[in-house]
């Protein structure tokens, strides 16, 4: 796999997702 690039916004984005309850599925598509 290779590295996906992220902006530390959009990988704050995620983490608040993810602490919402969203599968981490959900937030990798």
């Amino acid at each position: 796999m290779r590295k996906s690039r992220f902006t530390d916004s959009q990988i704050l984005a995620m983490l608040k997702q993810n602490e919402q309850g969203a599968s981490v599925a959900d937030v990798c598509r």
